[in-house]
């Protein structure tokens, strides 16, 4: 019987796996070419695998709330015009591993991952181990008592299908805890939240998954990147006075409005250009400055979260291409539509803190970047100007930008002249630019 295997597709760089959140056909339907399948979610974004082929889906290998590694296959097609009436052979090919003895589930998870457990030990465990631990409630501890056959005590799949059949008869022999010959350096301890407790008339609202990833997120930024923040106000007259020049002419023409991210998309590639160092990531004791220049531009969602679409290769587009493609991707955003490419691959990004009528802040670093920019509200100030005939006082148009950067590998000379940089190009941008 011919069978089509869907399966977990490459959803960008870093990403290993994915949640399954809704199951959109069942088992037993008819499926289209192109049909969605399944919708799942990373914690960049979610998306929908369509089918190639045309079939009936005769097995679903996992549920939904489940993590799959991408590769892994996920269902499983009979083409049309093929009898659908016996698929156990293909299941047996395909379906998660099971082990009979113990009856435990196990995901199929590639042997190239990479999974460490976050025990007080320093054993590593396969991502095979981990998921059937997982399955059978095995806790931390537990499973460093478990004795390993494996190269250098390593434990392996047999050795803890063999602990699990004696789990509650005791016949396992237990690892010996090794003599300690040195003392070992004391481990810090680990920051935990503080304890909360509601008062009469406190509203709940349970984070969604969204958010949760976020909060995530940004306390990792935290705790890997020492952030430091440099400040510099920014004459945005030109700017101004350009742009209401030609916005209306420019809507009437291309259908679409004109903003001024993409003025400060092309201002910070350029930059980039004369200061590659903060277009960077750190992996250990390496850093390595990206080729291309992919500038994320931090969007809100109707939801109240953001997401960071990227604009690939930023320093290659005119002020126009900017345009049509930063319009493209808020418009995307705001419909829930982005797709997994349009989030990857960001190497800098930007926050417009002026739309929501912030004049600055300090905004956290998008690992594993190194730097964002933040651009404030535009606001007119009586402002100095000096000329050729001496000092005079007039209204301008003034912002503040501010950039938060990795002090491991971005000093404050770096990111100084950076930002200054950005200033630069902004203050000198040309009246008379056409788009």
């Amino acid at each position: 019987m011919a069978k089509f295997d869907i399966i977990m597709p490459k959803l960008g760089e870093s990403i290993i796996e994915a949640t399954i959140t809704r199951w959109i056909k069942n088992e037993g339907d008819t499926v289209s070419e192109d049909d969605a399948i399944v919708e799942i979610a990373t914690d960049k974004v979610d998306s929908e695998i369509p089918s190639p082929v045309e079939g009936t889906l005769i097995k679903k290998f996992y549920n939904e709330g489940d993590v799959v590694a991408v590769g892994a296959i996920i269902a499983q097609i009979a083409l049309d015009g093929e009898d659908t009436g016996d698929s156990s052979a293909a299941e047996t090919a395909s379906a998660p591993v099971q082990e009979n003895k113990a009856e435990t589930k196990v995901h199929d998870l590639s042997h190239e991952e990479v999974v460490v457990l976050a025990t007080t030990s320093d054993r590593f465990y396969s991502p095979l181990v981990k998921s059937i631990a997982k399955q059978e409630g095995i806790t931390n501890a537990e499973l460093d008592k478990i004795a390993g056959s494996g190269k250098e005590g390593r434990l392996t799949k047999d050795d803890l299908m063999n602990y699990l059949k004696n789990r509650n008869t005791n016949q396992v022999a237990v690892a010996e805890t090794p003599k300690v010959e040195a003392p070992k350096p004391a481990i810090p301890p680990k920051m935990e939240a503080p304890k909360v407790i509601s008062a009469a008339g406190d509203q709940i609202v349970e984070m969604d998954r969204m958010r949760k990833m976020i909060a995530d997120h940004m306390v990792m930024s935290k705790q890997v990147s020492p952030h430091v923040t440099s400040f510099i106000e920014v004459d945005m007259t030109n700017i101004v006075m350009w742009r209401n020049k030609v916005k209306n002419s420019f809507e009437k023409r291309e259908g679409e409005k004109i903003t001024f991210t993409p003025i400060f998309i092309e201002a910070a590639a350029k930059a980039i250009k004369d200061y590659p160092g903060v277009n960077a990531s750190v992996d250990g004791n390496k850093v390595i400055l990206r080729k291309n220049i992919n500038i994320g531009m931090a969007t809100a969602l109707p939801s109240g979260n953001l997401i960071v679409p990227v604009i690939k290769n930023a320093d290659q587009k005119n002020l126009l291409g900017l345009t049509k493609t930063v319009n493209e991707l808020a418009g995307k955003a705001r419909i829930n539509k982005l797709s997994p490419d349009d989030i990857q691959e960001g190497t800098f990004t930007i926050t417009n803190l002026g739309s929501f009528g912030s004049i600055t802040g300090t905004p956290i670093i998008n690992q594993p970047q190194v730097a964002i920019l933040a651009v404030g509200a535009i606001q007119k100030k009586p402002v100095v100007i000096e000329t050729p005939a001496g000092d005079t006082i007039g209204i301008r148009h003034m912002m503040i930008l501010s950039l938060s950067y990795d002090h491991r590998v971005v000093d404050g000379g770096m990111g100084g002249l950076y930002i200054k940089r950005v200033a630069e190009y902004l203050e000198n941008f040309d009246i008379n630019t056409l788009i």
